[in-house]
């Protein structure tokens, strides 16, 4: 994992124009007659999430600063929570923005600025092998899911709570 964290003081983004786009894996050719063929050609592909943050006056004086100096201009990774399949989960990321530019600030009334940029995700957070083998072979995925989960609240309150 990236050394950077995003920083605590600033908010984690919005569900407001949140969007994860995973980038084309297979190489897909035209024949002349038939089908068309296709093939993988990257066994690891990023993904890019369309982020939006909403940030105080001095948020953003923090957010400008931080991606600056810390984010090298959106040059270096850092890790930061985000939602995915599996909830909110650490994910590697960088800026990289739409077209010419890493990110769009817009001031609102309060002072309040509306920030908009897209991450670039290094590796995205999955299901293992086995998991999905498990997942898929279950009538009920709710209800192991609603099972696992009583384990783990068992186990790290109740449990851990009582040391015998």
């Amino acid at each position: 994992m990236a050394d950077l964290a995003w920083p605590a003081v600033l908010p984690l983004p919005t569900f407001d124009a949140y969007a994860v786009e995973p980038l084309d894996a297979a190489l897909r050719t035209e024949m002349e007659q038939g089908a068309a063929r296709q093939r993988q050609v990257y066994t690891r592909v990023p993904e890019r999430i369309t982020v939006r943050w909403r940030f105080t006056q001095w948020q953003y004086a923090i957010f400008r600063s931080w991606y600056a100096n810390r984010a090298k201009r959106g040059a270096a990774f850092f890790t930061m929570s985000l939602l995915s399949g599996l909830g909110m989960v650490e994910h590697e990321v960088r800026f990289v923005g739409r077209g010419a530019t890493p990110w769009r600030a817009t001031p609102m009334r309060g002072p309040r600025w509306i920030v908009t940029s897209t991450l670039e995700v290094r590796e995205s957070p999955d299901l293992s092998d086995e998991v999905l083998d498990i997942a898929l072979a279950v009538e009920d995925v709710a209800g192991l899911i609603a099972a696992i989960d009583a384990l783990g609240l068992l186990v790290n309150t109740t449990l851990a709570a009582d040391p015998w």
